[in-house]
């Protein structure tokens, strides 16, 4: 899997220094299972080689900022900070939703029947929603992808969650890139020093054409300028016509002359009206558009004809359940609140 950017420390954005996050203890609650190391679950403690206990509390800034007080249903809920009495260490307290995208997609197997249209789309009107809510507080995620998304309630709800490198688009820049690889936005790679929560866009629509390749990540690059070279090879090659500047930068003046680029754009054969219909390809192709000022945002990607009219339209159940043992379901990080 791609390796995760993770930026230097930064100071907690002025934007969220009048939140207070109160510290209680871990005493009223039991752990009873563990997912093992990753960013899933409900309760997560950060390393002091990742930050410590400074990066754990502007984390659950982030996360409180995202939920909207419980308005933003679509984003892991932020149960609170707790300090385990032995040790002292805090631990940042979530709701436990249910595995990962990733996990169930992984599941399914090689081989397996495509999931159907309506489940994608019930899918990406989700997040796409929870993105609008985020984006609308100034908030950009930053590392989007399937192990960042739960899938919980029967299978009828997705939810963002880790927000360990989440930054406030209150910030000034310059930014750094962040995030993992597969999933970075173009702007990032090149190291633009300016971006904004069109990254998270970007991120969605590899998550989408994810969806509908069973699981197979489109771009699969391993490094940054390899990972450029594997956007261009599917979307074509910018210019200064179709991305004002692009040919001022080091991608542009030092990688391309050595390499033979594709100026064409081949998304559509990747996925045909066979795979995805017209109305579907519009939004996929608008997330997955180079130059972030014609990218479609969360909000008009939410205006198009295929998601429209979605309403509340939840993700079917038995689609994205795998067929393993339930033994193998219990493998959650569960706390038991005693009365």
């Amino acid at each position: 899997m791609a390796a995760c950017v993770v930026p230097a420390a930064a100071a907690i954005p002025a934007c969220l220094k009048r939140r207070r996050i109160a510290v209680s203890s871990a005493e009223p609650y039991e752990e009873i299972s563990r997912f093992g190391e990753g960013a899933f679950g409900a309760l997560k403690s950060i390393g002091e080689d990742h930050g410590g206990h400074a990066a754990l509390l502007r984390e659950a800034r982030f996360l409180e900022e995202a939920c909207g007080g419980g308005d933003n249903l679509l984003v892991v809920g932020f149960r609170g900070v707790v300090r385990a009495p032995a040790t002292l260490d805090l631990r940042l307290v979530m709701e436990c939703v249910g595995p990962s995208l990733h996990d169930l997609l992984r599941q399914r197997g090689p081989g397996s029947p495509l999931l159907p249209e309506a489940t994608v789309r019930a899918a990406m009107w989700q997040l796409l929603t929870a993105a609008k809510k985020m984006h609308g507080g100034g908030i950009a995620h930053r590392d989007i992808k399937p192990q960042n998304i739960l899938v919980g309630d029967g299978r009828s709800v997705v939810k963002l969650c880790d927000f360990g490198l989440t930054m406030s688009t209150d910030e000034r820049p310059p930014y750094e890139p962040a995030g993992t690889l597969w999933y970075m936005a173009p702007e990032m790679l090149l190291e633009k020093p300016e971006y904004d929560e069109r990254v998270d866009v970007w991120s969605l629509g590899c998550v989408m054409a994810e969806l509908i390749n069973n699981g197979r990540p489109l771009f699969q690059g391993f490094y940054d300028q390899g990972q450029l070279c594997a956007i261009f090879d599917v979307l074509g090659v910018p210019d200064d016509s179709t991305w004002p500047g692009f040919s001022s930068t080091t991608f542009a003046t030092v990688t391309m002359p050595e390499l033979d680029v594709k100026r064409d754009n081949y998304l559509g054969e990747h996925f045909p009206e066979t795979k995805l219909s017209k109305d579907g390809f519009e939004v996929l192709s608008g997330l997955l558009t180079c130059n972030p000022e014609k990218r479609l945002t969360a909000a008009a990607a939410l205006k198009r004809q295929w998601l429209a009219k979605i309403g509340a339209l939840k993700l079917p159940k038995e689609e994205l359940a795998p067929q393993i043992p339930k033994r193998r379901r219990l493998h959650a990080v569960c706390l038991t609140r005693f009365s």
